[in-house]
């Protein structure tokens, strides 16, 4: 059973509005650093111009993402398009690792160089660093609260990109610093911080998209979904639980044990039950749940005939079973359809046989009765009332003589095609067992169809006398 979601539009709007911000914000201070950049010298102000130029073309990069993956599942993409978030953030992964090593390079040959690169560190670069950490303070903090809420890789790439962003200015603000009061090669050692939390933010980005491009279960809902199914009544095994992230979703399929006693109806009550529960620990979540029946410790032997009987659709009664030493010996009524050739209601049988030699062991002795199955309508009408006074009587006759039945009423005979139909009610000592009331009765239908030879049927309801 699938639990079906539709699209949310406000969600989406939300998450493209996001992205649009951030490209920006992103250009703005990619050209600001840059012009400070190049009028004060400062590598550690150029890399941060790089970077920021890196998060431009990444958020547009995500702002196409993130309107791929609102479309819904089609002909070629059964599970939706919800992974170009997951690209999108893999190829801001490439991207940072790049200027990283592009940085450290630069880094390197200035400390070659010793002091003979002349650092301008003025207002300008102390502005438009200070105004970039501002920005990336607050970019992050509500890039996070929408992609957390959202559940958008591609948000959640920006939201590192932005904090980087801003441990990283800090240090290139420390490098202009340390060039301002004489040290100029603070600069470049600035430029190796830059580049390192570049590198642990590409690194943090790119685990995280592999594990969803390499469909890994997501490590935290993974053990809150399995204990929300096993909490359901009914549950008795969780066989499999498998789930991926898919954008915003996560999609499963799940594989839980029920008793193969219950009816099919009871079956899909569970599976709805297992459905909810998944969706109330995961709201974004979407399992396929496949309910296996399971055979039970304390099945009798009667449940057991009767549900290979139930799969085949084939009506039995009329269960004996016998053990001799270590042999069981089983036989038992069925009934087909009176119409049937005999040689394939022979062939159901002998299925049926074989079906309760899987289900007991091949040493099993096996015997089946064919009987006719009754028409499931008879036209029907009632008897003259001289014809039904006539049975009342006799049922309230032999009840006498056989014993444990009284109180014979509301009696109905009616005529049919094939017969008199006799229904009847009739009360019986609450304490005596099952089998003594059934024997009551079969003795008395005996009896009055030994008299009445034209009745087909007689069904007698019998209550207890306090009912």
């Amino acid at each position: 059973m699938t639990e079906t979601r539709t699209f949310d539009v406000e969600g989406g709007n939300r998450k493209l509005a996001a992205a649009k911000a951030s490209i920006a914000a992103s250009a703005l201070l990619a050209v600001a650093k840059l012009a400070a950049g190049v009028w004060s010298g400062s590598l550690a102000l150029l890399s941060e111009a790089g970077h920021a130029f890196v998060d431009t073309g990444a958020t547009v990069i995500t702002f196409y993402a993130l309107r791929e993956a609102q479309k819904p599942a089609d002909a070629e993409h059964h599970y939706g398009h919800g992974k170009y978030e997951a690209l999108a953030a893999l190829v801001e992964t490439g991207l940072l690792f790049g200027l990283a090593i592009i940085v450290v390079g630069e880094a390197i040959r200035r400390l070659g160089e010793g002091h003979s690169v002349e650092i301008d560190a003025g207002w300008p670069a102390y502005g438009v660093l200070i105004g970039s950490i501002c920005v990336d303070f607050v970019r992050s903090r509500q890039l996070s609260v929408i992609a957390r809420e959202e559940r958008s890789d591609a948000l959640a790439a920006d939201a590192i990109h932005f904090a980087s962003d801003l441990v990283s200015s800090v240090l290139a603000l420390a490098g202009v610093a340390a060039a301002h009061y004489g040290f100029p090669q603070g600069d470049a050692l600035a430029s190796f911080g830059v580049a390192a939390f570049i590198a642990i933010a590409g690194y943090r980005l790119g685990r995280r998209t592999i594990d969803t491009l390499l469909d890994a279960a997501p490590r935290e809902l993974a053990p809150q979904i399995e204990q929300a199914i096993l909490d359901v009544p009914g549950v008795m095994t969780l066989d499999s639980l498998r789930l991926r992230s898919a954008g915003a979703e996560v999609i499963g399929e799940a594989t839980v044990g029920v008793a193969r006693t219950l009816r099919v109806e009871q079956a899909a009550r569970i599976k709805e039950a297992v459905s909810s529960a998944i969706l109330a620990a995961a709201p974004h979540a979407r399992v396929t749940i496949t309910a296996d029946p399971l055979a039970l410790d304390d099945e009798t032997m009667v449940e057991r005939i009767m549900l290979v009987a139930a799969r085949r659709h084939i009506i039995a009664h009329h269960v004996l079973a016998q053990q001799i030493g270590e042999r069981l010996a089983i036989g038992l009524d069925i009934e087909l359809d009176g119409a049937m050739p005999m040689g394939r209601a022979h062939a159901i049988a002998t299925d049926f046989e074989s079906a309760i030699r899987d289900e007991f062991g091949a040493d099993v002795e096996i015997e089946t009765h064919i009987e006719p199955l009754a028409p499931h309508v008879l036209i029907g009408r009632d008897a003259p009332e001289e014809m039904s006074g006539e049975i009342a009587a006799a049922l309230d006759r032999y009840s006498e003589l056989v014993g444990y039945i009284a109180n014979i009423h509301d009696v109905r005979v009616r005529e049919t095609a094939g017969g008199l139909v006799v229904n009847y009610h009739c009360a019986v000592d609450a304490a005596v067992p099952v089998e003594t009331m059934h024997a009551a009765v079969d003795e008395l239908e005996r009896r009055v169809r030994a008299d009445y030879p034209e009745i087909l049927r007689i069904v007698g309801h019998a209550e207890p006398e306090d009912h």
